[in-house]
């Protein structure tokens, strides 16, 4: 169970972020466009990536030897100290949402949203990368609840900023509510860094 947990709170905790995915996801919600579609696109190519990316670890991990191990942790730190200066530069940014209303096809929503999801280079780093490299070390059972833990927060996420955008758009729109996501997020994911860290140098 605490894996289960550990996955939904790190998956909660990179798909948080303020990025193009999200932000096209909340304007669907705003226009009412087939809410459910785009959240079941992203939700479920999240699923996918993020097992794609735990049993390529798991796989290839009898190939590993310490040296790439240890490289892969220090790259996996390297992208985490990232990661956390793009939340903190971007912390007092103001969000900008398109209110357009108007008409679209299914099929046109559908590749706008295979779009924001596959040609995303955040969408691999987060979930195949970062993910799989991460529970890399876990047992099956254990890495099998990790991934099912963070694709259920995609999905709750996902669902919940699309169908409740529509009733809270000023929330959506709130800078202050974006800020303490924020902190959360870089709090986190601070901690998780030095987690890590030590796993790797001190262990």
């Amino acid at each position: 169970m605490e894996y289960l947990i550990l996955g939904f709170f790190t998956g909660l905790s990179l798909i948080l972020a303020i990025g193009a995915q999200n932000i096209f996801v909340i304007e669907q919600g705003l226009k009412k466009q087939h809410i459910f579609l785009v959240c079941l696109v992203c939700s479920l190519s999240d699923l996918i990536l993020i097992f794609l990316g735990i049993f390529l670890f798991h796989y290839f991990i009898q190939y590993f030897n310490s040296i790439i191990e240890l490289t892969l942790n220090i790259l996996l730190i390297i992208f985490l100290l990232h990661f956390i200066y793009s939340k903190i530069k971007i912390y007092n940014s103001s969000i900008k949402l398109n209110d357009q209303s108007q008409a679209i096809s299914k099929l046109n929503i559908l590749l706008k949203t295979l779009g924001f999801t596959y040609l995303n280079p955040h969408v691999y780093s987060d979930t195949v990368f970062f993910l799989g490299n991460f529970s890399k070390n876990f047992l099956i059972n254990e890495k099998i609840n990790f991934g099912l833990g963070a694709a259920i927060a995609s999905f709750l996420f996902f669902f919940l900023i699309g169908y409740l955008s529509k009733y809270f758009s000023k929330f959506a729109e709130n800078d202050k509510v974006w800020k303490i996501i924020n902190t959360f997020i870089i709090i986190f994911m601070s901690l998780l860094t030095l987690f890590i860290f030590l796993d790797t140098f001190i262990s």
